[in-house]
């Protein structure tokens, strides 16, 4: 299961507005599973890839991203629309998922994690013994969503 980290995020949105600066604002997201993985896009449209740190702390995973303008001395600004300075994303994994094995992909703009569901959390069989014959029970996880 994923869950947002982000209790102030429209009222840091309300004081952002216009500045062309960022500081925080989260990206974009989308999140879904997909038989035994959480997929996770998250659109950051110019910024380098060398300036995405991803890390994972007390299962939190944490997105951070950096785009700077580059200007030059002696430009002149007629337009200042584009969002620049840090980014930043926080989502809490839950004990559902695998942090250990989270897999990342920078392409076209769009940071694509995979994170593999925790085998603790995948659907299993339990075999039961009732009266001398056996019977299976199939259970399935609470986070299956």
């Amino acid at each position: 299961m994923l869950l947002q980290n982000s209790p102030f995020r429209d009222l840091d949105a309300w004081f952002d507005l216009g500045s062309g600066r960022t500081s925080g604002r989260p990206m974009p997201m989308d999140a879904y599973r997909r038989e035994d993985n959480v997929w996770v896009h998250i659109d950051l449209p110019g910024v380098a890839a060398d300036s995405i740190d991803i890390s994972v702390e007390r299962s939190v995973l944490t997105v951070t991203a950096e785009r700077s303008m580059q200007r030059e001395d002696g430009d002149r600004l007629y337009l200042n629309e584009r969002h620049r300075g840090t980014f930043r994303r926080q989502v809490s994994l839950g004990d559902g998922l695998d942090a250990e094995s989270i897999e990342a992909d920078y392409h076209d703009g769009v940071l694509t994690l995979r994170i593999p569901v925790a085998q603790q959390a995948k659907p299993r069989k339990i075999e039961i013994n009732a009266s001398g014959r056996q019977h299976s029970i199939e259970t399935s996880s609470s986070d299956a969503s």
